[in-house]
C-alpha cells in the first residue's frame, strides 16, 4: 500500500508562492501517475495538476503558468511549486498516486492566501 505525506503548505500573501512536496512510500509502482487536487469546502475537488512516471504533465486551466509539477524519482517525491498565488487558490491540497487500478491519497495541506 502507498503512503504519501504533503508537506508545505501555509500562509501567503496574495502574489505570494509556496512549494508543496509529496513523499510517497510503500508498494510503489514504475509505472503510475501522481498528481495534486484540491479541495475547497462547497466545491468538488479539482484536478490541480498531474505528472506521469514518464514525466508528462498536465496542469489544470485556472493554474497553467503560475503552477508548475514535478517530481524526484531518486526521493520519491513530488512537488507542486505555486507562483502567483491568487485569492481563489486556497484549499487543502491533496497529493495522489495511482498504479494498478489503486488509488492513494495524502491527508493534505491547507494552503491559505491574504489579499
Amino acid at each position: 500500500q502507498v503512503q504519501l505525506v504533503e508537506s508545505g503548505g501555509g500562509l501567503v500573501q496574495a502574489g505570494g508562492s509556496l512549494r508543496l512536496s509529496c513523499v510517497a512510500s510503500g508498494g510503489l509502482f514504475s509505472i503510475n501517475a501522481m498528481g495534486w487536487y484540491r479541495h475547497t469546502p462547497g466545491k468538488q475537488r479539482e484536478l490541480v495538476a498531474t505528472i506521469t512516471s514518464g514525466g508528462t504533465t498536465n496542469h489544470a486551466d485556472s493554474v497553467r503558468g503560475r503552477f508548475t509539477i514535478s517530481k524526484d524519482n531518486a526521493k520519491n517525491t513530488m512537488y507542486l511549486q505555486m507562483n502567483g498565488l491568487k485569492p481563489e487558490d486556497p484549499a487543502v491540497y491533496y497529493c495522489m498516486h495511482a498504479a494498478v487500478g489503486v488509488i492513494s491519497w495524502g491527508q493534505g495541506t491547507q494552503v491559505t492566501v491574504s489579499s
